[in-house]
This record gives structure tokens, sequence and C-alpha cells, in this order.
């Protein structure tokens, strides 16, 4: 009998390693099971809810009384409105203006399909007040010579903070230029 025991442990080595995977396999199996999302089954908690409650009424298929387009244009008449505004300022002031300090301008990179050159404007207010600002900005090329000038305007510009607006130049589009500030006005 003592001659069979190494058969006999190999035997059981061999079983126990091929036996082994199989019984990984079915633990897994047995665990994936048992955490199955289905919502039907009985140990679903059905205290949960969704955040959102759901609509009483589907959508109106109706389009609505506000589309892109029409908030593209108010969006650029209140920005013309404010344009408008800045230049009426400015041609009150005399010289350069009272805000000068208080604004800075830096050259956007160009895109060759944009046709436009573009400048980012920061109107820093140090005052502990909000406060419109007017601000003329030029676009001079190497020769000093300005190509084209551009007015933007910024309401309510908060005390102590800074506020970024754009100036766009399609005149000075294709052109290397620099951007200055001619005028700047706060009132």
């Amino acid at each position: 009998m003592k001659a069979n025991l190494p058969v006999r442990r190999a035997r059981g080595r061999l079983a126990a390693r091929t036996l082994a995977p199989l019984a990984a396999a079915a633990l897994l199996f047995a665990g994936a099971t048992a955490c199955d999302s289905d919502t039907s089954s009985e140990g679903t908690d059905r205290g949960v809810h969704t955040l959102t409650p759901e609509p009483e009424e589907s959508p109106s298929e109706s389009p609505s009384p506000r589309t892109q387009l029409s908030f593209a244009a108010s969006v650029s008449a209140e920005s013309e409105r404010v344009r408008q505004e800045a230049a009426k300022r400015l041609d009150e002031v005399e010289g350069r203006g009272n805000a000068v300090g208080d604004v800075s301008v830096n050259g956007l990179p160009v895109s060759a399909s944009e046709g436009v050159r573009s400048v980012l404007v920061r109107v820093t207010n140090p005052t502990d007040k909000a406060a419109f600002y007017a601000v003329k900005v030029e676009f001079v090329d190497a020769e000093d010579k300005v190509l084209d000038t551009v007015v933007v305007g910024v309401e309510d510009a908060p005390p102590d903070r800074t506020v970024n607006v754009q100036a766009n130049s399609r005149k000075a589009a294709g052109v290397k230029t620099f951007p200055r500030v001619a005028q700047a006005e706060r009132g």
C-alpha cells in the first residue's frame, strides 16, 4: 500500500490543479449572478429614485420662440448698442481719457479662415464701484500707420476685477499689425 502512496499524491495534485480553475470560475459566475443589476429581482432597493422628475407632458413639436438665430441677433444687437454708447462717450473725451492705465491689449493668433485680426482687451476696474468703460483700439502696422480703429465697451465692469472683451478688425486682416490703446474712458 505504501508503494501506491506517491501515485495517489500525484493524482491528488493533478486533480487539484484541474479543479482549482473550475472552482474559481464557478465562484466568479455565482458572484456575477448575485450582483446582476436586474431591477425586477426581489433584492433590489426600491428606495432609489431619480433626481430629476419626469416631465408631465412631452415637449411640444412647435419650434421654440427663441431660436439660435434670434438669440445671436439679440446678442449682436446688444453688442452694437454697447459699442455705440462707447463711441458716443469717447467723442466727448479730450486726449487719451481717464482710464488708459486700466486697459491693456494683447493680439490673438490669426486664423487664415477667419479673415479678421483680433485683440483681447483687458479692463481692470480699480475703483470700488462698477463702471462703464469705453476703449478705442488702434491696429497699426510696422511703420506706425493706423490701419483700423475699433471701439469696444464694457458695461458694469466689477470693482477690483478684470474683464476681457475682444476687438476685431477686418481691415487689418492679412497684415502684421500691432494693437494699442488709443483712448480709454471710465464713466
